[in-house]
Order: structure tokens, then C-alpha cells, then sequence
């Protein structure tokens, strides 16, 4: 009752300031019934006014994990909350799917005056392809403000009324002409067939093994779980209890397991209705146009309200930060600038710091050993774009590692000696003041059910918890997930829709962990260059300014 009092007056007061499309929309929404509301932010924060326990189907024992009542009620509570996103209408037509050339958005309050940290809200309606206006929602919208000349963005809080309205709020960050963009990247109908895959498909990336002895070899099929009643290799991890099976081979022992590749992507997932909904320049990532403007003028704060509006921001509001030329500014805390390779030399000097995770963290190696001229990378002899890699700066005494993430995980070869586990990994670290730790899993579980992630997490917040527990000033930093470019197919696999998930998963269970987190989800969405899954080099430059930031903070 509350949500649909606080449209209707935001609606009314701006029909009397002129602003007719209100009106219309007014209208519209009085025809629709609004029974609850789904919060949904672009850090990857999610909030749903009631949360129920719902049922899901096992999938390879997950239901028989022995948990405390404690991860357990966690468990329920985000599986709950994400499953609430979904609206489930059963088949819809594709000419009655989200259409997003005929939605549109009206800045609710565009006559108003805005200073330096005002609130924007937007409305966006979303209508079908015969133009009518859709009574559901579960849409996953993406949006952002920004200022081209000033290189200035920053992400929105959307909130879904889950009947084709949804408002977004910003947080006004910077003078100037301040411009709004929303797009869908996917419509409701196409998200419940990603959700339908991830649920029941998650066999849709595939992964082998190579075992050899002397001069015979086999390969055969892995999974974190295999179908059927053929004999298995169990490779589940003793200490963790990740679960890894292959295929036994007919000639060999389990024992002869000498590398781990990914085997392909299935093909035909989709029925020609379902992969209507995944369509390059119909109806995925396409911008909603606006009706009416789609830019604010913000004016400067005097001296005194700037002072103020800082210490409001001092308990950490949304969103985490934002752009302004080029720099990312967090709004938690001042960042340094690391432009000269000097400047990272002296902070990591006497340290050694490990990179674990997939290739989005290995971009930061890669980074610092093209960057610092003094560090210089030790060969290992390992796989390219693979590792295990190790650079060295004796002169300065700094020892960067990077070691990917156990199983599962899509890279060509990896040696079956070196598939180890992020949290057996820092079991074995002592930890301390000259230690660092940055860990970035998230990418290669986008196609399985999301307690497989959670598992994972959970062990690696154990031994994070464990870390920090007999060595406190050991910097410990979480990267996390980020948009990227989708098409047809790679939508099916690696949908942002399913990286938010991973994304907001991981900022709960971390939350109050003691961890810095490097918001690369934001950083990527709030810039105005293409979103990639390996982000181009000024972002990521951004990321390491913010992660060597927490571990040489400016001095107080």
C-alpha cells in the first residue's frame, strides 16, 4: 500500500509541473495491481520484503550437506531471495516477451533543483512487443548516470513493483549536465529459461581429464557431478569436501590423472521459442529510450553541505562509488593514486602477495609485472594464461604469486598436480602484516546451481575467518564479479544475470568478515566503455589503485 502511495504522489506532483508522460503513466498504473515489491541494486545487493524457504531439486547430494542450523538458515535465506526475482507466468509468446524499443523511462523528478548528492528516481515501463503494457515483472535492468565530457558515472538502484513498473534511484555525485541510461539485458521470459538451465542444465559446460601411464593414455568425461552408473574416480577434496568425479577410465587407474581441460559447451539448449528471448540487437543489453528528458542539470554544494554530506556517507551508502575523470572515487574512503611504478614498489616493498582465484585476478599480475619494471616474472614453466605464476623483485624484496581456483574452472590445461583448493591454500599461509591476499571466484560457476557456489564460498570464508583469526594484519581482498558482453550464446553461459547472483551471494557471506572488497562489479557498469569479462586496462588500473589502497592506506 505504502509503494503504491509513494508513486502516486511523486506522479501527481510532477503532472502539475508540466510533466504529461506522468500522466499517462499514472493512468496505467492505477490499472495494475501491485501485490509486492523486489529490490535490486547494481553492486549486487538484493532485498525482498519476505523471504520463504523454497524448493529446489537436489543436485548431487547438496541436500545432504552436513550444515550448522546457522549456514544453513543462510543458505535458505539467499536461495529464497534470489528465487524471488522470477515471476513464474508459464509459456509466454515472444510478441508478448519485454520489448525494450517501445518501454521507456521518465525522470519523475526532472523540474526539481538538484544540488551535489540529491536523490534522482526514474520510472520505467516496460511493454511487449505489441506495445501493451506488461503486468509482470523480473526483468534484469541495468542502469547508470554519467557525464561523457567529465568521464563521470556511477550505477542505480533499481527496484522491481513486479508489474512492468520499476523505479530507479540514484545518487546525483557530481556538477554538471548529468545524462540517464537504463537498459534490459535480459526480458522476465528469458531470464526463467536461464534460471531453468542453471537449475537443470548445469552439465552445459563440460570438462575431461587426460590419463596416462607409459604409452596408453585415455580421456574421459568430469564433472562436479556425472550422470548415470558408470564407475567413477572420486576426486572430491578430503579437507574442503568439494565434490570432483571423472569418468574411470576402462584401462587405467584413477591414479593416472595427469591434466584438467575444459571439454566444450553443449549445444542445443534451447527450443526456437526459448532462444527468441536471446537476441544481439532485439533484446539483449538494448538501451530504453527515455520519454521526455533524460538529463539533469546538479549544481555544486556550498562549502558547509559538502562537509556534511561526507560524514553521511561515512557508514557506506549506495551506491560504492562512482567516476570522475577516469579516477574511480569509493565513497567509503579516499583512494590513492598508484601512476608511477615507484609509488607501487614502495607499498608492496617486504611483502609477498597472493593472487588466487580465475582470470579477471590474473589480469592484476599481469598488470603489475607489465607496470613495475622491477618485478620481474620467474618462469615456472606453466601453462600460458594458466599458471601458476611467480614474480620476484629481489632489490625490494616482493614476491607476487598467482595460482588459479580448484575445480570446476574452464581453462585449456591445467596439471592435475596443480588443481588446489583456495581454502587449502590459505590454511597453509602464515599470514601477517607483510602478507597480502586477493581472491576473485566467480566466473566459472555461472552454470551451476547456486549452492555449488555457496559451498565454495562457505570453505573459502572459513579459512579466511581462520587467516585472519592467528594472523590479524594480514590484508585479506575480495574482487568481485563483473558485467561483461553477451550475445546469443555466451548469454547461456555467462549471463550477467547469473554473475549478479554470484555477486550478491558473495558480498553477504562476506559482510562483516573482516575482507576489503574491490567493487569491480560497479566499476565495470558505471563506465562508459564496453563491459568485458576481462575489463579493458584504465579499469583495471582502477582496481589495483583500490586494492593497494587498502593495503597502503593514506595516513591519518
Amino acid at each position: 500500500m505504502f509503494n503504491k502511495l509513494y508513486f502516486y504522489l511523486h506522479l501527481i506532483k510532477n503532472i502539475f509541473n508540466g510533466n504529461f508522460c506522468c500522466l499517462c503513466l499514472l493512468l496505467q498504473y492505477l490499472d495494475h495491481e501491485t501485490v509486492s515489491a523486489t529490490f535490486i541494486d547494481s553492486s549486487g545487493q538484493f532485498v525482498s520484503p519476505q523471504v520463504t524457504r523454497i524448493s529446489r531439486n537436489p543436485y548431487c547430494g547438496y541436500d545432504q550437506q552436513t550444515l550448522s542450523s546457522q549456514e544453513r538458515m543462510e543458505e535458505d535465506s539467499l536461495l529464497a531471495a534470489l528465487h524471488g526475482q522470477v515471476p513464474d507466468m508459464g509459456p509466454v509468446p515472444f510478441v508478448k516477451s519485454t520489448d525494450p524499443s517501445s518501454s521507456y523511462f521518465v525522470i519523475l523528478n526532472s523540474a526539481a533543483f538538484f544540488k551535489v548528492g540529491s536523490q534522482l528516481e526514474v520510472l520505467v515501463h516496460v511493454q511487449d512487443f505489441q506495445r501493451k503494457p506488461k503486468k509482470y515483472g523480473g526483468d534484469y535492468l541495468q542502469a547508470r548516470i554519467h557525464s561523457p565530457k567529465l568521464q563521470a558515472g556511477a550505477v542505480g538502484r533499481v527496484v522491481d513493483y513486479q508489474n512492468g513498473f520499476y523505479k530507479v534511484f540514484f545518487t546525483l555525485l557530481w556538477p554538471g549536465k548529468v545524462k540517464v541510461s537504463i537498459s534490459l539485458v535480459h526480458p522476465s521470459e528469458g531470464i526463467r529459461v536461464l534460471q531453468h538451465l542453471q537449475e537443470d542444465k548445469p552439465d552445459r559446460v563440460y570438462f575431461k581429464s587426460l590419463f596416462r601411464s607409459g604409452r596408453i593414455s585415455e580421456t574421459t568425461e568430469c564433472n562436479v557431478c556425472l550422470p548415470g552408473n558408470l564407475p567413477l574416480c572420486n576426486f572430491t577434496d578430503l579437507y574442503t569436501g568439494e565434490p570432483w568425479f571423472c569418468f574411470k577410465p576402462k584401462k587405467l587407474p584413477c591414479s593416472s590423472r595427469i591434466t584438467h581441460f575444459k571439454g566444450g559447451y553443449l549445444k542445443g539448449l534451447l527450443t526456437a521459442a526459448e532462444s527468441a528471448f536471446f537476441q544481439s540487437g532485439v533484446n539483449i543489453k538494448m538501451p530504453i529510450n527515455s520519454s521526455g528528458p533524460d538529463w539533469v542539470t546538479v549544481i555544486p554544494r556550498r562549502i558547509q553541505e559538502t562537509n556534511n554530506l561526507e560524514l553521511s556517507q561515512s557508514s557506506g551508502t549506495f551506491p560504492s562509488g562512482y567516476y570522475y575523470k577516469d579516477q574511480w572515487r569509493p565513497r567509503k574512503f579516499k583512494m590513492r593514486q598508484f601512476n608511477d611504478p615507484d609509488n607501487i614498489t614502495e607499498c608492496l616493498q617486504r611483502k609477498v602477495v597472493h593472487l588466487f582465484g580465475d582470470s579477471t585476478i590474473r589480469q592484476w599480475f599481469e598488470y603489475l609485472t607489465t607496470f613495475v619494471p622491477d618485478l620481474v616474472e620467474f618462469n615456472l614453466g606453466s601453462p600460458k594464461n594458466v599458471g601458476p605464476f611467480l614474480a620476484v623483485d629481489q632489490k625490494h624484496n616482493i614476491l607476487l604469486k598467482y595460482r588459479c581456483h580448484g575445480p570446476p574452472i574452464r581453462f585449456t590445461t591445467v596439471f592435475s598436480s596443480e588443481l588446489r583448493y583456495v581454502a587449502n591454500e590459505l590454511n597453509g599461509i602464515v599470514g601477517g602484516k607483510n602478507t597480502v591476499v586477493a581472491i576473485a571466484v566467480w566466473s566459472h560457476f555461472s552454470t551451476f546451481p547456486l549452492e555449488v557456489y555457496i559451498r565454495r564460498l562457505r570453505n573459502i570464508r572459513r579459512a579466511v575467518v581462520r587467516l585472519l583469526d592467528r594472523s590479524p594484519k594480514t590484508v585479506v581482498v575480495i574482487r568481485t564479479a563483473n558485467a561483461q558482453e553477451l550475445g546469443p550464446e555466451v548469454s547461456l553461459f555467462n549471463s550477467d544475470w547469473y554473475n549478479f547472483q554470484l555477486d550478491t551471494i558473495l558480498r553477504r557471506m562476506f559482510s562483516g568478515v573482516g575482507v576489503y572488497l574491490v567493487d569491480a562489479w560497479e566499476m565495470t557498469l558505471a563506465h562508459y566503455l564496453p563491459h568485458k569479462l576481462h575489463p579493458d586496462e584504465v579499469i583495471v588500473k582502477n582496481q589495483l589503485d583500490m586494492f593497494l589502497s587498502f593495503v597502503c592506506p593514506f595516513e591519518t
